[in-house]
């Protein structure tokens, strides 16, 4: 346990003989006067502890590096929407087919991140305590109150964070405020549900408090930021994974003991859905987002093209994205500096020599809609002959499909591709005068790479730059990683209405958010269907964002829908009678007929649901450590 509240017990003996002596600072204090991307930062050596808070420039590089925990975002090789019904990780040796067919358990945990791993949770959690420690018990020579205010502020901030991180994964945790020493006892039990999430509201409340009226530099909080916290912990609060009788009527025999961990054991939902419409509406109040007061649905371009700006969050100079979407984001990760990002590279297709990483699924394909608002169905023969046509603008911001437009391949290469489009399928071809069977160029067969291809045989769009001049193989991009988005308060709003049965409040802000993308207004006008057009338009709206997994499972929806077996599509082009084509092969529906064939696919994750896996598992060293954390049920 000791490892996980501050430092590994094998490590701690040789830290203490240094603690009074150094502090580790990994931050530039370049920062505290630069308005570019503190967060990249490079360590400019030790300084002595003693000084540390004596320094106004120490004491913010100190808390730049508490900054460092929140890692590059959602952009990690291995993204959250992989152990969720939106994307199958291409690479399934690295863990996360082990969460995906139910086999993790407290010695083996498939995948797990940093930016929500137990262990570096809580030593991040440790130097926000030691900040709010300095800063109110006056034990430092900072002069300046705005200051200190503002390191304050961003300490709380972040502390709620880690631990809504923590909570929402693992349910709940031991609380901890002190600052561990060698001496001291590391056992420290599970605080209950509801003491954590109030733990964490009051943090945001501090941090907005102390954060109001101040301007601090990119990338740091805010007291918005904080509030679109508080919004997010009380709607998770308020979800049914966390009401005592569904949440056993669903996950049957939890010991008792441990259901204050998971669930309240007092109060009611209906006042839980209405302390989060309260919160969600105090960042509407006071945020702006980006587009949401259209009377009537944009064309379908500029739905189009709306979903693109706010995917590229003002950072992109790709021909029609606007830049000023980026007042939808309210907290951001951002890559100003720092040139190693290879985001495009670890997720763009094969045939441009990336790695094809975090591949959209048919499961989440097939649930955009039609342009019209209706359902897409491979029942309907129209629309299976023809996919990727007249659907929700959205669609073709987020994915990549056969005969797509994308960015010029690589010169290297050669002419392969004129036409510069994405090939997932297997075409007629003339070669040497005789017909052929072509494999396209993102396959896995393909001429150009053939190891890093889809399997799903689409590719992942959203958070890629697509600016042509960027090749994503070799170049870094500066999309930003949208931690808090104003529209994820909004759904917040919208789901609180619905369940409260304010339906027109509801409605109202749905159809906002879909004229946004070019979609027509809702229809439905009961409180379930309400619900399904909710939770669906979220799926859309939220796809890649880290929001699936997490709301499948406070949903209690998750064995429905995280569960299903995998859906690939497999395209093939074949000649119309008196047609063909040489190479270079291009897309053409006029030169052949293609067919549009949806697969269920295990060979590469043959994917299951447990109930147990609607919280994860401590692990073993954890427990082991500290005899007084009761595990999660199932393990």
């Amino acid at each position: 346990m000791y490892s996980s509240l501050t430092v590994t017990i094998k490590n701690m003996k040789a830290i203490n003989k240094n603690i009074k002596r150094y502090i580790l600072i990994f931050t530039i204090l370049l920062a505290a006067s630069c308005k570019k991307d503190f967060l990249n930062v490079e360590s400019p050596g030790q300084v002595p502890s003693e000084s540390v808070w004596q320094d106004p420039a120490t004491a913010q590089a100190f808390v730049n590096d508490i900054y460092n925990g929140l890692g590059n975002g959602g952009f990690s090789e291995q993204m959250l929407a992989s152990v969720s019904d939106e994307a199958l990780f291409t690479h399934p040796t690295r863990g996360i087919d082990l969460v995906n067919n139910a086999t993790i358990n407290p010695s083996t945990l498939g995948w797990v991140d940093d930016t929500w791993a137990y262990k570096q949770m809580y030593n991040r959690i440790r130097a926000c305590n030691i900040t709010i420690d300095k800063i109110t018990s006056g034990a430092n020579g900072l002069s300046s109150q705005p200051l200190k205010d503002q390191l304050l502020g961003e300490a709380y901030f972040l502390r709620a964070y880690f631990y809504q991180q923590l909570l929402r994964y693992y349910g709940a945790v031991p609380l901890i405020t002190k600052i561990y020493v060698l001496d001291d006892n590391y056992n420290a039990k599970r605080n209950t549900y509801e003491e954590c999430v109030n733990f964490i509201v009051k943090d945001c409340d501090e941090a907005n408090r102390l954060l109001t009226g101040k301007t601090l530099d990119k990338g740091r909080t805010t007291a918005l930021a904080a509030l679109a916290l508080k919004s997010r912990v009380l709607i998770y609060a308020a979800s049914d994974l966390h009401n005592r009788a569904k949440l056993t009527d669903k996950i049957k025999n939890i010991d008792v003991k441990v259901l204050d961990f998971l669930s309240y054991a007092s109060g009611n939902q209906p006042d839980r859905y209405r302390l989060a419409k309260t919160a969600a509406k105090a960042v509407m109040d006071l945020g702006t987002g980006y587009k949401l007061d259209l009377a009537a649905p944009a064309s379908v371009a500029n739905g189009q093209l709306n979903y693109k700006s706010i995917a590229m969050g003002g950072a992109s100079k790709a021909p029609g994205i606007d830049a000023t979407a980026a007042s939808e984001l309210i907290f951001a990760r951002y890559f100003i500096i720092q040139s190693n990002i290879k985001h495009a590279q670890q997720n763009g297709p094969n045939g441009y020599h990336n790695w094809a990483g975090n591949t959209p699924i048919g499961l989440l394909v097939d649930d955009y809609e039609m342009q019209d608002g209706s359902k897409f169905s491979w029942e309907n023969a129209a629309q299976k002959a023809n996919p990727y046509q007249s659907r929700d603008p959205r669609f073709y911001a987020t994915v990549l499909y056969d005969g797509a437009g994308w960015k010029p391949r690589d010169k290297a290469s050669g002419n392969v591709d004129p036409a510069n489009q994405i090939q997932t399928g297997i075409y007629d071809l003339i070669d040497n005068g005789g017909r052929i069977d072509f494999k396209g160029l993102d396959t896995r067969g393909s001429s150009i790479e053939n190891w890093n291809g889809s399997w799903t045989g689409y590719y992942y769009h959203k958070f890629i730059d697509p600016d042509p001049t960027i090749v994503d193989a070799s170049m870094s991009q500066n999309v930003p990683w949208p931690f808090f988005r104003y529209t994820e308060a909004v759904f917040n709003y919208i789901e609180a209405s619905i369940e409260l049965g304010e339906l027109s409040d509801a409605v109202s802000w749905l159809n906002k958010i879909r004229f946004r993308a070019g979609m027509p207004a809702v229809t439905a006008t009961d409180q379930a269907g309400l619900r399904e057009v909710y939770r669906h338009e979220r799926r859309i709206e939220m796809a890649y964002e880290e929001q699936r997994y997490h709301d499948t499972r406070r949903w209690l929806i998750a064995g429905e829908t995280l569960g299903r077996k995998v859906t690939y599509i497999k395209v093939t082009g074949k000649f119309k009678p008196g047609k063909t084509m040489s190479a270079p092969y291009h897309y053409d529906p006029t030169v052949y007929d293609y067919t549009y064939s949806p697969v269920e696919e295990n060979a590469q994750e043959n994917r299951s649901w447990d109930n147990k896996l609607y919280f994860r598992p401590f692990s073993r060293d954890e427990v082991n450590k500290n005899n007084s954390l009761d595990q999660n049920p199932g393990y």
